[in-house]
């Protein structure tokens, strides 16, 4: 996450990729349902999920979708907006990888990105866009005085 944070303040550049991976858990759904509220049996139900047509309770694809907003909440992204297509379903103790590449960067810092993420059978599940605007200078001289600190309020920093 540090490099990520690093280029966010070096300065992004179309064409940029950026990658994270997480295993997606039981109690991970658990916690998303409760937080978000969102108990679709789909989610919470074995009986519910195989009368669906699934192979078991599958996640939330807001949580799955939410590796986005890692990348993001990294660089100071502001994100102004977010449209996922789901192809696939994920299920508890599937590995997702989210590639975020930034297709569209202007001199205001507006800036647009693509992302595809894919199982641990390079299978995509869900591909997104979101949109938004970069940390300008200002916003980069915190960041960068927060790296200097160890980046404190950084729960994924190393």
């Amino acid at each position: 996450m540090l490099n990520i944070r690093k280029k966010a303040i070096e300065g992004l550049e179309k064409g940029d990729t950026f990658s994270v991976s997480r295993t997606f858990t039981e109690q991970d759904v658990i916690q998303f349902a409760d937080i978000s509220r969102d108990y679709n049996p789909v989610h919470c139900d074995e009986r519910f999920a195989k009368v669906k047509n699934f192979n078991g309770r599958i996640c939330h694809g807001l949580l799955i979708a939410s590796q986005v907003t890692e990348i993001g909440g990294q660089m100071g992204w502001l994100a102004s907006g977010m449209t996922f297509k789901y192809r696939k379903p994920v299920y508890f103790g599937d590995t997702i990888r989210c590639d975020l590449t930034v297709t569209e960067l202007d001199e205001k810092g507006f800036i647009k990105g693509e992302a595809v993420f894919r199982n641990e059978h390079d299978i995509t599940v869900l591909e997104a866009v979101v949109t938004g605007i970069v940390a300008g200078d200002q916003e980069k001289q915190v960041m960068k005085g927060m790296l200097a600190e160890g980046d404190p309020t950084n729960k994924i920093s190393p």
